[in-house]
């Protein structure tokens, strides 16, 4: 069976809002115009536009809009950062920075911080020789300190999910239960992009943890890369996800896997 790749995040957006269990976990995404940015700005004061179809973090911008700064509207791509005194010309300027094909509109979640840079985290989900759905891995990505995406080919930083998270949980959360958390997120993610795309073999979710350390659903990747779980100290997990990727197709067999 050919693996399934969903490119548009539209789609897979949708799967997502489509399930009772996730739909309150998904940001506020939508089609990218003026007047939605200019709602959406005023609601949640940050957000990110980013392409319907796009890899790596590219093409990504943070804009923000505060009442009481001057100048009130800022936007950073890449290490690139623009001021504005008003929306229409902040608009404008977006327009010619943003790669020429469509942009979805998602609500900012404020990511925590490890020495004073943003980091989310990458869970990753696969089917097992059985065909079950099971979390493999999941490893943190710090973004570059002067970027505000944290994809490892626009110059992250992939760490160990304890390192990061462990100063920010509060004394009614263990490491063991919050990782207990996002294992059960990624299966209910998988779920839900196969009640969709049925040939889906792996995913790759991208969550935001907040200062509440409710986990957000940012995105999924219907064909993420496993080699990044070989930065972790544990190289068992590196070995589990490439094991499982052989035997549903991604990967020829080899008579002795990549460490």
């Amino acid at each position: 069976m050919a693996i399934q790749r969903v490119l548009s995040k539209k789609a897979k957006t949708e799967a997502l809002l489509a399930d009772r269990k996730l739909k309150d976990l998904v940001p506020l995404t939508r089609q990218l115009d003026r007047e939605t940015l200019q709602e959406m700005l005023k609601k949640f004061g940050m957000i990110y536009v980013k392409p319907v179809n796009g890899t790596y973090g590219l093409g990504v911008i943070r804009v923000e809009y505060s009442a009481g700064s001057t100048p009130p509207y800022r936007f950073q791509s890449e290490e690139k950062k623009h001021s504005f005194q008003s929306f229409d010309s902040m608009y404008d300027k977006l327009l010619t920075v943003k790669r020429k094909r469509p942009y979805l509109a998602q609500q900012g979640i404020e990511l925590l911080k490890y020495r004073k840079r943003r980091f989310d985290l990458r869970v990753m989900v696969q089917r097992n020789p059985r065909g079950i759905w099971e979390t493999t891995g999941i490893i943190g990505r710090l973004a570059h300190p002067r970027k505000i995406v944290t994809n490892y080919h626009s110059g992250g930083t992939p760490m160990d999910l304890e390192i990061l998270i462990s100063e920010h949980l509060d004394g009614h959360t263990t490491m063991s239960a919050f990782r207990k958390k996002l294992n059960s997120l990624g299966i209910d993610t998988a779920r839900a992009m196969e009640r969709r795309f049925p040939r889906v073999q792996e995913i790759g979710v991208d969550v935001a943890v907040d200062r509440s350390l409710k986990a957000w659903i940012l995105e999924v990747n219907t064909m993420p890369d496993p080699f990044i779980f070989r930065k972790l100290k544990d190289r068992s997990v590196f070995r589990k996800v490439y094991r499982y990727a052989v035997a549903y197709g991604r990967f020829k067999k080899q008579a002795r896997s990549p460490r």
